[in-house]
């Protein structure tokens, strides 16, 4: 049984036997899978979509060259501070492009000191249930329509870029990178997924720096085995630019690091935490960007998950970086125009306030921004070191 939607062919699964000569068949009787599936939707060829909305040579020299200055910086080669900043996820375009104009502004501002990515997350991985983010539900509305999200997600991403802003994403579905990835100069492996041998085989592919967190109970050994799985070949099921199953065979991807997350039981951003990650790290054999330090989450378990006390943490984080404590090559922070947090709904929400976790205001932001750039320049001065920024 099959019906057509304005999405595309859509196969609805059902026991009902498509003729009554069929009522027999041993297949049908026999029947054991799909019995959960409602629907299957053909979602378009990858490169159709990267064909409809191309990256272009001005993008791609962007994303090239962010990729590359990113690494410089995690690896020490390059003496500024890299900062991911931006929505905890996106769900509305129109508000995510503001906030990327008026970021790159700052960043531009900032460039000698500060490396600045904006996070423009579409994938929301979820404890139990919730909404998923953009791509699962861009109208956020229950209703999944899934292609327009995809094409929304792509447009958003060439948006950001236009704005002079390199984009970080967090990795969630093992497909969507076919669809988006080439936009993408950082990745995420998120947490919940840190463990997931099907995401450290997927990040054993991507083409950019990604960062493992460590798992919501504190655990660091989990991100360092699995920025070591996916420092090796892999060969595992994926899909290719046509849409077709395959086996995706990678060389591995020699760029992934830790980022401190905190935990469920509290923060774990301390000198003594960093010291002792980094001691987990080499012990492991790590060795690549980790060698040389980490990436500090200021929200999640570090904060509590509250914007007041992320603001603090990188506050914090600021004054020790001026204090000349190595360790740290890198910050993430969770901001957008508004302070704090609202449900998702499909209507009367709050011009750029986050829908999922509790954001710091735009002006917050850049004011901590700025501080940071402070911080790098006196810890440059401390350690009597050159300059290597832009």
């Amino acid at each position: 049984m099959t019906s057509t939607t304005a999405r595309g062919a859509r196969v609805a699964q059902s026991d009902e036997p498509d003729s009554v000569d069929a009522v027999d068949s041993p297949e049908l009787q026999a029947r054991t899978h799909d019995l959960r599936v409602r629907a299957l939707d053909a979602l378009p060829q990858p490169r159709t979509m990267l064909a409809d909305l191309p990256l272009g040579a001005t993008r791609s020299d962007l994303v090239t060259t962010s990729r590359r200055e990113i690494r410089d910086v995690l690896t020490g080669d390059d003496d500024r501070l890299l900062v991911i900043v931006g929505p905890c996820s996106v769900h509305d375009p129109q508000a995510a492009l503001d906030y990327a104009t008026r970021l790159a502004a700052v960043a531009h501002e900032l460039a000698d000191d500060l490396l600045v990515v904006m996070r423009v997350y579409f994938e929301k991985p979820r404890t139990t249930v919730g909404w998923k983010g953009l791509i699962n539900d861009p109208h956020l509305d229950g209703s999944h329509d899934v292609h327009h999200g995809l094409r929304l997600a792509r447009e958003v991403l060439l948006g950001v870029l236009d704005a002079g802003v390199p984009a970080a994403s967090e990795f969630l579905e093992p497909t969507s990178p076919q669809y988006i990835a080439d936009a993408v100069s950082w990745g995420a492996i998120g947490a919940r997924n840190a463990e997931s041998q099907v995401h450290r085989q997927l990040a054993s592919g991507l083409s950019m720096p990604v960062g493992f967190k460590n798992a919501t109970d504190g655990d660091v050994q989990i991100a360092v085995d699995g920025c070591v799985t996916a420092a090796s070949e892999h060969t595992f099921f994926g899909m290719d630019s046509l849409g077709r199953a395959a086996a995706v065979e990678t060389a591995g991807n020699p760029d992934c690091h830790v980022i401190l997350r905190g935990a469920r039981t509290g923060p774990n951003y301390s000198p003594d935490d960093v010291a002792a990650a980094l001691a987990v790290a080499r012990t492991s054999g790590l060795g690549g960007l980790t060698e040389h330090g980490l990436v500090v989450d200021a929200s999640h378990g570090n904060s509590g998950k509250s914007h007041v006390r992320q603001a603090e943490v990188v506050r914090e984080l600021a004054v020790r970086l001026a204090d000349g404590e190595q360790g740290i090559t890198g910050l993430m922070l969770e901001s957008f125009l508004v302070a704090g947090a609202q449900k998702p709904a499909p209507s009367g929400l709050t011009y750029g306030q986050s829908v999922t976790d509790a954001c710091i205001d735009w002006g917050t932001t850049a004011d901590l921004l700025r501080e940071l750039a402070g911080a790098v320049r006196d810890r440059r001065e401390s350690s009597d070191g050159p300059s290597s920024g832009t």
